[in-house]
């Protein structure tokens, strides 16, 4: 970690500059000090941009992690550092289901059609279950992905 485990410590640059370092930061830590820098991070006075580059970097870890069996230690460890903040606890909550879709653990189809947008969007690019992307591609939230989700299943027909 590069000097972000306090907020007293931030970089006098703005927003934009300190938004790039978290990211370059997030993308180099180590798995043993991620939470920390995940915390560090989420202290900054800016907010939005805090959990901006949380989210982008819990996107880009649970992508890498989504088969493998180290996914659900990752998943507590940034359960525990991201707190009680609704929009990324949601997020972490999708990957979760996303993950159980790609590992063929028992899922609802309710909880896949009650899931967001981005979730929706995500999984279309992401899965390959053919259940739940038949039922994305009849039932999906938008036409681009009952569109996508389509897409797949007649390219996999082929």
């Amino acid at each position: 970690m590069s000097g972000w485990s306090d907020t007293a410590q931030l970089p006098a640059d703005d927003e934009h500059q300190r938004f790039a370092r978290y990211l370059q930061e997030l993308a180099d830590v180590r798995q043993k000090e991620e939470a920390e820098l995940v915390r560090s991070v989420l202290r900054d006075p800016d907010t939005v941009m805090a959990q901006s580059a949380v989210v982008r970097h819990l996107d880009r870890r649970a992508a890498q992690l989504l088969n493998d069996p180290g996914f659900a230690d990752w998943f507590h460890a940034m359960s525990m550092a991201i707190g009680e903040q609704e929009f990324l606890v949601h997020r972490l909550q999708e990957w979760t289901l996303l993950r159980v879709i790609a590992v063929n653990a028992p899922w609802r189809p309710e909880d896949l059609l009650a899931a967001s947008d981005w979730f929706q969007r995500t999984a279309v690019q992401i899965l390959t279950s053919p259940a739940a992307l038949r039922l994305l591609a009849s039932e999906g939230r938008t036409r681009r992905v009952r569109t996508a989700a389509d897409r797949w299943l007649t390219e996999q027909r082929r």
